[in-house]
């Protein structure tokens, strides 16, 4: 997962730390009500949200640069960044998941490389520093749900921004997280649902029968069980393809409305 992505894009072609520069990344040409794309890591560790409106930026940071979003840049250095991971594993072992974020298998590049998959992961991290002057942040696991999981909760508050997590760890990482919806695949909807059951931690819904999640939530039901056992059998190498693919173009209104 790269970190703060599209603020420190924007950083580094101003030639500043994206670790140490306040810097948003928004349309300044429109109202003080506009989407924020995203935030630096200094202002994140300030405390501010890297989903907000300009209007919620605080007024109290001095010295904050606006930058306006360049996506068909992002899109440039997204491609360069996967270009560097596949020169250390196959296309077959490698999962885009958003511009930001992909998932690896190093499993059979291990032995190829000659080490242990924490020091292959420490390369790929330098490489793509060295090369683009961004950090990146890399979560490990037994299977895609936990590796997510460890990166989102814990690799991105490590010095070296590497987390791994093993079975071993389900009981004293994964169950304790709460509220639900921290928790990858949870929406604020579903944390609803699951809290009127008296499921609010991960250990919660993984005590909880799993036939009464799959008569309540259906397949996902069986799914959010099975996460919050730790299980997941997605294979990267199962490759999803939808039968029919779908455009469309949205608006995001300066406030609610009824």
């Amino acid at each position: 997962d790269m970190k703060a992505f599209y603020a420190s894009v924007e950083c580094v072609e101003r030639g500043l730390d994206p670790l140490t520069t306040p810097l948003v990344v928004t349309d300044t040409t429109r109202s003080e009500s506009t989407i924020v794309l995203s935030v630096s890591h200094y202002l994140k560790s300030k405390g501010v949200p890297s989903r907000c409106r300009k209007k919620d930026i605080p007024s109290n940071i001095e010295g904050i640069i606006y930058a306006i979003p360049q996506m068909d840049k992002y899109i440039q250095i997204s491609a360069f960044i996967n270009s560097i991971m596949l020169d250390y594993v196959g296309i077959d072992d490698f999962h885009i998941y958003s511009i930001d974020e992909c998932f690896l298998d190093l499993t059979p590049y291990l032995r190829l490389n000659k080490c242990d998959d924490i020091t292959l992961v420490k390369r790929i991290l330098k490489d793509i520093y060295l090369q683009t002057g961004l950090i990146a942040t890399c979560g490990i696991g037994p299977n895609m749900f936990l590796a997510k999981v460890a990166c989102d909760k814990e690799a991105k508050k490590n010095k070296d921004y590497i987390a791994k997590w093993t079975r071993d760890d389900i009981k004293t990482k994964l169950w304790p997280i709460k509220p639900l919806n921290e928790l990858w695949g949870i929406s604020r909807g579903y944390l609803e649902r699951l809290n009127a059951h008296g499921i609010y931690s991960v250990k919660d819904l993984a005590t909880f029968p799993k036939e009464i999640l799959i008569e309540e939530l259906g397949v996902l039901g069986e799914e959010l069980h099975n996460h919050a056992n730790g299980i997941d059998e997605t294979k990267i190498r199962d490759k999803y393809v939808p039968t029919s693919k779908g455009f469309s173009l949205g608006q995001v209104l300066m406030k609610d409305y009824s």
